[in-house]
């Protein structure tokens, strides 16, 4: 049975990842107005029953039990006092160009703090993908701000769903 399409952005993802891509919009359509979604064993059924796969369940809801354990107090508070993050080469190798350059002009522009920044780098490392293209970046730190926040801009949303190459229409 194949993953169903997400009808509310277009994530170009390796194929093997597309389907846990998927599972994220999924997730954020279909739990944002609850604030979070439900625990493993009940998420899963709810995902079963939507169409996706054992496997990309699977998957998902590990990279999502690490998304769950990351909280501000795990990262030493010095961390938003610093001054600017150089990235290691492994980090290079995991994020993209555009990637990078999106985390750090959120960062600068104080749309992110250096504890979500982190915590955007380790669930894009946590992938173990090279080069993770700014739609799918852009995805994951959606997804980290939601699991922080109770209330996220509708605009800063919008920013994060938009792929990267639409055109703005005003």
């Amino acid at each position: 049975m194949q993953s169903p399409p997400c009808p509310a952005v277009a994530i170009n993802a390796l194929p093997e990842f597309l389907p846990m891509f998927d599972i994220l919009i999924f997730l954020f359509e279909s739990y944002f107005d609850a604030g979070s979604y439900p625990e493993s064993d009940r998420l899963s059924a709810k995902l079963s029953a939507a169409g996706f796969e054992e496997d990309d369940i699977h998957l998902a809801l590990s990279w999502l039990s690490g998304l769950r354990e990351l909280s501000a107090a795990t990262y030493p508070e010095r961390i938003n006092r610093s001054g600017l993050r150089c990235y290691t080469d492994f980090e290079n190798e995991r994020i993209s160009e555009d990637g990078l350059r999106f985390i750090a002009f959120w960062e600068h522009n104080k749309i992110i703090s250096p504890i979500e920044r982190e915590m955007i780098i380790d669930r894009v490392v946590a992938l173990g993908r090279n080069k993770l293209a700014l739609d799918k970046v852009k995805l994951i730190a959606l997804m980290v701000l939601w699991n922080q926040h109770d209330d996220l801009d509708p605009l800063l949303i919008e920013d994060l769903l938009t792929p990267s190459d639409a055109t703005q229409v005003h």
